[in-house]
Parts: structure tokens; C-alpha cells; sequence
């Protein structure tokens, strides 16, 4: 949420940052609450000390003998005045929340301006040694190769779910399995992550707490019944660990890493690169999250990026890094780089991770602060996050670029432990 003294202070600052964003100019308005929210405040408090003033006053008079009868009935009235105006207040103060929420952050000066995603800047590219675009064989598809080798069942799954809900079988629920260990293990081993298993049902509170709510409510899953909604990524309930806390700032930063299945409805997606793992409802994913401190945050996001990257070099899949322009951000993020990893059968890029500098904007709505050692006071930690990775379109890649010319599938070296096997066939 943006800090209403940062648009009270830089009005058109803001109005361009949300233009950038293509977001709807709503400072005038946010403005004009809170003029008016201060004016009611300014009333009501000058009500309030003369009711008490005039309150501390009575006991004298009625000991002189006074009568107090009519002083009694003008505080009644301006008891009543006073019930009127904090009852405004709280009117327009939910009002401003309501647009405050739905508000975007806005985008760090290092973002390039852009309208959509064909405005995004393409950082630099890894590919392993000897790789090629061009293959000289018949290059098969994941679901092709998920249907030869029984390890992927799409089909199977609409039928038990329905579309977007992935079955894996035999040895692809094992590779699944092995690329989760494989990458929380990294990160633990190399990176210095302490692990986190997170529940994955949440309430609407911690939604909020990242801003997936109120703006993204339709992609959600929501159980209605108990109020909790299915996770659509673990950054959700590891971000609201500390929620309305405060942190050390020696212990910054905190990083986090932990596995959670994934839900999201995706609204209106339908159509869009629908086949197999390009588009689905469930899915696995490593998530990284830091609690940084705000002079260090954009660094975290550096390494945060090459943290991911490393995975991928260990995997030896080829990626790309692609800064994304402000049209083409997310609500919360002030910074993003999306990592997308090469399909062979789709002939294209496609993203398996996005890491995010969101700077105070979640801590601002979930009241995540620490508390600083030169001065003492409290301030808000900036959050980042970054997928380490999502294993759907990372399996597109991993199946499609290790497959051989009859058809085979090599497991990258660095799963064999976890495996137990070295081919797919």
C-alpha cells in the first residue's frame, strides 16, 4: 500500500508512476479524503478538549453550588456532534483504504517505461556449452513425450479435476519430486535459505497482507464455507510469518525458502497457451522471500536472481533474463525480472520464475516493521520474492531439451541422487 504522506508530498509524481503502471489516476481523489479526513479529525478533536475541559470544571461548580443542568445538556450536544463527526471519519477513512488498496505500487526509476510486455529489456542470456536452436531431429512436445513414456497423464487429470490439473505418473511424479529436494537443497546448501513448509490454506487477511486482494480476488480459489483461500503461491503465508511483527534490524536480511503446491484460477486465461503445463491451475513451486533491510533491497534482488539462475546453470537448461517495463509489472512489485527457460517444441521463451523487489508496499499492508539500531525507531522492511523455481513450465523445458532422437528422456546429472535413475525411456 503506498504511504499517503509520499502522495500528499509528490501528488504528480505519483500520478505519473501510476500512468506508467497503466493504472487509473486516482490521486485527486485519494487527495481530496484525505483533506477532508483531516478537517474531521481537526473538528473532532476540538470538540473532544472541550468536552473535557469543560467536564474537569463541573465538580468545582456543583461544590460551589452551581447549577450545572444547562452545561450538562451542551455537552450532551457536542457528545452528540462529536458521535456524528467520528462516525464520518470512519466512513471516509474505509473509503481511502478501499482505494489505497486498490491502488499499485509504484515503479522504482530503474524499470524501463513501457506500455506491455513488448516494451520488457533483455538482460543476458546463459546457454550450456554446445547447445543449439536448431535441432536436427523431430524435437517432440512435453505432452507428447508425457504420453510416450507414461509420465504424464493430462488427460487422466481433467477427468479426476478437470482441465489445468496435471497428472503425474511412474517416473514423472518421481522427477517432479527429485526437482523439488533438488532445489530447496540448493538453496539450504549454497544459498543460505532457512526452509519453510507453509500451510496452504489461508484467510483473507494474509491475502491482503501481499495484495493479492482485493485487486486479483477473481483468479483466486476460495472456500467459502470456512473462509480460507488455497494458496496461488507459498509467498503468501511465508510473507505473513511476520506479519505485524517487529524485526531486529541485525537479523536482516531473513530469507526464507520453502515448497508449496500452487492454486489459481486465472480468470478469463482460457485459450491462452493452454496445452499441457503451459497453462494450469495446480502447480509446484520453490519460493524464495526476503525481509530486507530498504538500503539493501535491491541488492537482495541481484543475488535473489542469481540464486535462481544458479539453479537452472546447475541443471544446465537454457535461460534468459528479461527486465520487465512498468506496463507490464504487477500490482505490488516496484521491481521484476522474469527468468524463462527455453522450449525446443514451442520454439520460444517461456517463464518459469519472476523475482520481485515490492520494496514497502506488502510490509505497509501486512505491518511487517523493524525497528532501526541508530535511532531507535520503527520503520518498514522492504519484501522481495522470486520463484526458485515453478516446476510446470521448468519440466517443459527440462523434458524437452533432454530428450534424445528416439524419443528418450536423459535426467540432468545433478538429479541422479534423487532419481535413482538416469534415463526415461
Amino acid at each position: 500500500m503506498l504511504d499517503i504522506k509520499l502522495i500528499r508530498e509528490n501528488p504528480e509524481i505519483v500520478k505519473q508512476g501510476l500512468l506508467n503502471k497503466n493504472s487509473a489516476n486516482v490521486v485527486d481523489d485519494i487527495l481530496k479524503l484525505d483533506e477532508e479526513r483531516r478537517a474531521l479529525i481537526l473538528k473532532s478533536d476540538e470538540l473532544k478538549a472541550k468536552r473535557n475541559q469543560v467536564s474537569s470544571q463541573i465538580p468545582q461548580l456543583k461544590k460551589a453550588g452551581q447549577d450545572t443542568t444547562e452545561i450538562f445538556a451542551e455537552m450532551k450536544r457536542v457528545g452528540d456532534e462529536i458521535a456524528l463527526l467520528d462516525g464520518g471519519l470512519r466512513k471516509i477513512e474505509d473509503e481511502l483504504e478501499e482505494i489505497l488498496r486498490n491502488t499499485p505500487n509504484l515503479a522504482h526509476s530503474s524499470v524501463p517505461i513501457g506500455k506491455s510486455a513488448e516494451d520488457n529489456v533483455e538482460v543476458r542470456q546463459w546457454l550450456p556449452e554446445g547447445f543449439s536452436f536448431k535441432n536436427d531431429f523431430k524435437v517432440l512436445d512435453h505432452t507428447e513425450l508425457g504420453k510416450k513414456l507414461h509420465i504424464l497423464d493430462f488427460e487422466r487429470g481433467t477427468k479426476i479435476s478437470g482441465s489445468g490439473f496435471p497428472l503425474y505418473t511412474g517416473k514423472g511424479a518421481t522427477l517432479e519430486r527429485a526437482l523439488i529436494n533438488f532445489m530447496l537443497d540448493f538453496h539450504l546448501h549454497n544459498h543460505g535459505y532457512s526452509e519453510i513448509f507453509p500451510p496452504i490454506l489461508v484467510n483473507r487477511e494474509s491475502m491482503k497482507g501481499t495484495g493479492q486482494i482485493p485487486k486479483m480476488e477473481e483468479d483466486m480459489y476460495f472456500i467459502e464455507k470456512d473462509g480460507l483461500y488455497p494458496i496461488p503461491t507459498a509467498e503468501v503465508p511465508i510473507t505473513n510469518i511476520h506479519r505485524d511483527e517487529v524485526l531486529a534490524e541485525k537479523d536482516l536480511p531473513i530469507k526464507y525458502v520453502g515448497y508449496s503446491p500452487c492454486f489459481r484460477r486465472e480468470a478469463g486465461s482460457y485459450g491462452k497457451d493452454s496445452k499441457g503445463f503451459l497453462r494450469v491451475h495446480q502447480f509446484n513451486k520453490v519460493e524464495m522471500v526476503k525481509f530486507s533491510n530498504p538500503k539493501g533491497s535491491y541488492e537482495e534482488l541481484e543475488s535473489m536472481v542469481v540464486d535462481a539462475e544458479d539453479i537452472l546453470k546447475a541443471l544446465r537448461i537454457p535461460y534468459r533474463i528479461i527486465l520487465l517495463c512498468t506496463g507490464d509489472l504487477s500490482f505490488s512489485a516496484a521491481k521484476c525480472y522474469d527468468i524463462e527457460t527455453w522450449s525446443p517444441a514451442e520454439n520460444k521463451w517461456l517463464e518459469a520464475s519472476s523475482c520481485s523487489n515490492f520494496e514497502n508496499f506488502q510490509s505497509r499492508r501486512a505491518n511487517i516493521r523493524y525497528r532501526r539500531e541508530e535511532d531507535k525507531k520503527l520503520d518498514f522492511v522492504h519484501t522481495l520474492n522470486g520463484s526458485g523455481l515453478a516446476t510446470s513450465r521448468l519440466m517443459v523445458s527440462l523434458l524437452e531439451n533432454y530428450q534424445t532422437p528416439e524419443g528418450k528422456v536423459i535426467v540432468p546429472k545433478v538429479l541422479h541422487k534423487y532419481t535413482g535413475f538416469e534415463i526415461i525411456d
